[in-house]
Order: structure tokens, then C-alpha cells, then sequence
């Protein structure tokens, strides 16, 4: 698969603007859901830091491979705007009277994860970017549609300046991919299979006040 597969726009199937009013009925859930998810987010950029400090080992000779300056960067980056995201979200609920949950389940995510390829080294790896870069996308398209369709201006002006960020995440984790030597043909290989995986999970899910909720077609 070709860079500029890897690069379209990825989701294969399109959320309706009807799962808007649906997904923020119950506006607290739906803010306590969106701000676990910063939360993990951000916690999953920093486990990739913890568990692949470099996206290969050091060579023989000592050098590192010429990613591995970009890899760590990126990835903090990721946290970083994961945790500012958490908490504006975290300000939105509280100002409407809810508070964070102690637990949170996401079986959205939990479905994309299952497919990763654990103890397989860089196809673990390749896969955990991967579906960081699904869920990324998921997410982009959703806070583009509460930005035109949410009933409170203020959640449309928060929502919507948080779509350039989500997508540039989604393509930050392409990139990270990119970066594992001689892997172009098989991440892309993997992107293609795990594009028809997430459009299968997120039809799947079932209607509620959260972010990856299904939806009432």
C-alpha cells in the first residue's frame, strides 16, 4: 500500500449527525466518557515512551537509528496535548455539574485492541500505533460532527478546535509507523486489515452517552 493509502481519509464506514443528540442526551456521561478517554490517551502515548524508549535497538556500532530523536518527541507531544485536552474537558463537566467516574470501560477500544499482536515484538508495536491512529481518527470525525450539531454553542466552539489536533495525532502515529525500518509494505498490509476490524467494531457498539457509541441509523 502506497503512501497516499496510508495518508486518505481512513474510516470506512461514516458516523450519521443523528448520533449527536443521541451520544449527548445524557451530557455528564458523555463528558466523563470523553475525558477517560483523554486520560488513557495520554497514558498510551507514555506507555510507548516506557516500553520502546527507541523504535529499534541501538545498532552494534553504537548509533541510534535516525528516528528515534522524532519517535520520542512525537510521542510527548501526544501526551501532552492528551492531558491539556483532558483537562478543558474535565472544566465542561464540572461546570455542568458532574464529576470524573472512579472506573470507565471503552469496548470500542477494547475491540481494536484485541486484534494487536501481543509478545511479537515490532508487530505488537506496529499494531499499537496502528489502532492509536484508528481510534484518533474515530474521535476527529466525531468532535467534527459535535462542532456542527452539538446543541450548545459553547460545546460547538470547544469540540471544534479540538479536530485539527485529533487529526494530526491520527497522522503522528502513521508516522511513527513509518518510522520502524523496512516495515512500509507490511504497515500498510496491517492498516488495510484493521480499517475492515474498526468499521466492524463501531457498527457493533450500542447507542449511548459516549464517544464511541453506536448509533439509531
Amino acid at each position: 500500500m502506497s503512501d497516499a493509502a496510508l495518508d486518505a481519509g481512513p474510516l470506512r464506514c461514516a458516523t450519521p449527525a443523528s448520533w449527536v443528540a443521541q451520544a449527548t442526551a445524557d451530557l455528564p456521561a458523555f463528558l466523563n466518557d470523553h475525558a477517560h478517554l483523554e486520560r488513557k490517551a495520554a497514558s498510551n502515548a507514555l506507555d510507548l515512551i516506557h516500553r520502546w524508549p527507541y523504535p529499534v535497538h541501538v545498532r552494534a556500532d553504537g548509533a541510534h537509528h535516525a528516528g528515534a530523536d522524532r519517535w520520542s518527541r512525537l510521542l510527548a507531544s501526544i501526551a501532552r496535548d492528551e492531558a491539556i485536552h483532558l483537562a478543558q474537558v474535565l472544566r465542561l463537566l464540572t461546570a455542568r455539574g458532574g464529576h470524573l467516574e472512579r472506573s470507565h470501560v471503552n469496548p470500542y477500544a477494547a475491540a481494536l485492541r484485541a486484534h494487536v499482536r501481543k509478545g511479537l515484538g515490532l508487530s505488537e508495536l506496529v499494531d499499537r500505533l496502528l489502532v492509536s491512529a484508528l481510534i484518533e481518527a474515530r474521535s476527529g470525525e466525531r468532535f467534527r460532527l459535535l462542532a456542527e450539531h452539538a446543541g450548545e454553542p459553547e460545546l460547538r466552539r470547544f469540540y471544534g478546535a479540538l479536530v485539527a489536533s485529533e487529526e494530526g495525532h491520527y497522522r503522528a502515529f502513521l508516522d511513527l509507523a513509518r518510522l520502524l525500518p523496512d516495515r512500509r509494505e507490511s504497515v500498510g498490509a496491517r492498516w488495510d486489515a484493521l480499517l475492515d476490524v474498526e468499521a466492524e467494531a463501531i457498527a457493533s457498539m450500542e447507542p449511548g452517552s459516549a464517544m464511541h457509541s453506536g448509533y439509531v441509523a
